[in-house]
């Protein structure tokens, strides 16, 4: 079947890099504002009969939701013969469960969303917490892809006598394994989250790591919080200056240039949302 890949507005990058690697069929589309806010969406290829692949990583979901919905509800009248959501970041997984009385499970109701008007996804290492699979809310087949083998082949090829450092029990799924495949120790440490803007960190046990680069890992940087709290424990503890690495580049507001003021060595992320830290290209982990 042949494919024909579209890029929603932001993602006109990694979708290139996509088409180049596929050497597929780039779809023209215009997407814009009319002046009341309302999106104007117009297919200007034809996609009758292909499978249609929309790249459109969900960082800021709210607004690019309509666009992706238009696009795809489009594409279908067309004639298309398969709509397939290519999301390196995937939104809405936090959420997944009543914390409190009266709150939405949005994680839920979002997969929900998607499956009504998405034939299939392809994903890298969405925030599985409570969930073993995104198979538990998506009605359509899903594809999750791991960054975890180009982390690894990064920290192999530029930071030496690497030492890494899980914020958290959540991120030692991955930590454990970028540490296996870049053949490195590994430490884990446990978090409170207080709020969004304040957590508590425990101390790092790096007494035999004095000589090792520490690598701080965590697969979404947002707040930043969690990242500059452990760096400065590493400080306090006079190890070497730390890297940060992040699968998910959120960073809200001014928070990579706080992680960098930070004393760390330097902030690297995978090419999942654009960023300027993104040294680490995860692209084809996305080829379907």
């Amino acid at each position: 079947m042949d494919k024909i890949y579209f890029a929603l507005p932001g993602n006109e990058k990694i979708c290139s890099i996509l088409i180049q690697k596929e050497k597929a069929e780039k779809g023209v589309v215009e997407i814009r504002q009319f002046p009341d806010g309302e999106t104007y969406v117009r297919i200007l290829s034809d996609v009758r009969n292909k499978k249609v692949m929309l790249v459109c990583s969900l960082n800021h979901p709210d607004s690019k939701l309509f666009p992706l919905y238009f696009l795809s509800k489009t594409a279908q009248d067309l004639g298309a013969k398969s709509i397939c959501l290519i999301a390196p970041y995937l939104a809405y997984m936090r959420q997944d469960k009543v914390f409190n009385s009266g709150e939405a499970i949005t994680s839920t109701y979002f997969a929900e969303f998607l499956s009504s008007f998405i034939d299939c996804l392809i994903t890298v290492d969405p925030h599985l917490h409570r969930r073993k699979s995104l198979s538990e809310i998506y009605a359509i087949p899903t594809q999750v892809k791991h960054a975890t083998i180009p982390i690894a082949e990064y920290i192999k090829n530029n930071v030496e006598n690497p030492v890494l450092i899980g914020p958290d029990s959540e991120s030692q799924q991955w930590v454990q394994e970028i540490a296996g495949n870049a053949n490195a120790p590994f430490e884990i440490l446990s978090k409170l989250r207080h709020s969004d803007f304040d957590v508590s960190v425990s101390i790092p046990n790096v007494a035999h790591y004095k000589n090792h680069t520490p690598v701080i890992v965590d697969d979404i940087i947002s707040t930043g919080r969690t990242l500059i709290e452990t760096a400065k424990h590493l400080k306090e503890l006079k190890m070497k200056p730390a890297i940060c690495i992040g699968i998910h580049a959120l960073f809200t507001e001014n928070v990579f240039e706080e992680i960098k003021k930070s004393g760390v060595q330097d902030v690297v992320t995978c090419n999942t949302i654009l960023h300027e830290s993104n040294k680490i290209d995860i692209s084809h982990l996305l080829l379907s």
